[in-house]
């Protein structure tokens, strides 16, 4: 992602509606699990790394670009500058490590599912996001540099090649799929952008509502897997 639109992301994401359910739905997969050390990859402005740290993790902010590198250690975040395929962290250091909407922007995404197998304790958790459904390809993800977008199955295998266990798969913004499938085939770049407060807050109220129904394995915009290190026979 370009360093302008890390800075604008981290301009938003405090009050937009996507990026403060996506923060909710990080707590929430982390309620249960003991704090330990995390690593937060593809960090950006160090948004998530922030929740972590907030549920008592020894969190580490990884990220690329200098732009939010620079974002997350002024945040007052412990940084690593860092690429995803070549993590700076000894074999089964870590206790969790998310990454949240990083896998669609590497080439080599088997590569970086392996190093974090590879750095992640044996009883370790790795909680992943990425955009969903190839057929929502637009000019969104062009701009945002994304490489592709994943299917279910897609991603599931993809864990399962990086000697990965998927606990838990399930679809996220549900509910809001045709209004972005609208929305995008008629916008041209980024979405990125400021939303006036009050369609930011019908847009968090539908948002906030799929906690509470069950349309997970539904068609959604994004997909938000659990996985763990596969044991050894």
């Amino acid at each position: 992602m370009e360093g302008t639109e890390v800075r604008k992301l981290a301009q938003l994401e405090d009050d937009h509606w996507w990026y403060r359910e996506r923060r909710h739905l990080l707590a929430k997969a982390i309620a249960d699990l003991t704090p330990g050390h995390a690593l937060d990859i593809g960090a950006a402005g160090g948004g998530n790394t922030r929740v972590l740290r907030e549920h008592g993790w020894d969190a580490v902010a990884l990220e690329y670009g200098q732009d939010g590198a620079e974002v997350a250690h002024e945040r007052g975040l412990a940084t690593v500058r860092a690429d995803a395929t070549r993590l700076p962290f000894s074999d089964d250091a870590l206790d969790l490590v998310v990454a949240f909407d990083l896998l669609e922007h590497l080439p080599d995404d088997d590569t970086a599912v392996a190093e974090v197998r590879r750095v992640l304790k044996p009883t370790g958790t790795y909680l992943v996001a990425v955009p969903a459904d190839p057929r929502l390809w637009s000019s969104h993800d062009e701009a945002v540099d994304h490489v592709r977008r994943y299917t279910r199955a897609g991603l599931v295998d993809l864990l399962q090649r990086g000697g990965f266990e998927v606990a838990d798969v399930r679809s996220w913004n549900v509910l809001l799929r045709p209004v972005v499938a609208m929305h995008r085939r008629r916008s041209s770049g980024s979405d990125l952008e400021n939303v006036h407060p009050a369609v930011n807050f019908g847009l968090r109220t539908v948002i906030t509502a799929e906690r509470y129904l069950p349309v997970s394995s539904l068609p959604g915009v994004s997909l938000l897997v659990t996985a763990r290190p596969r044991r050894q026979a």
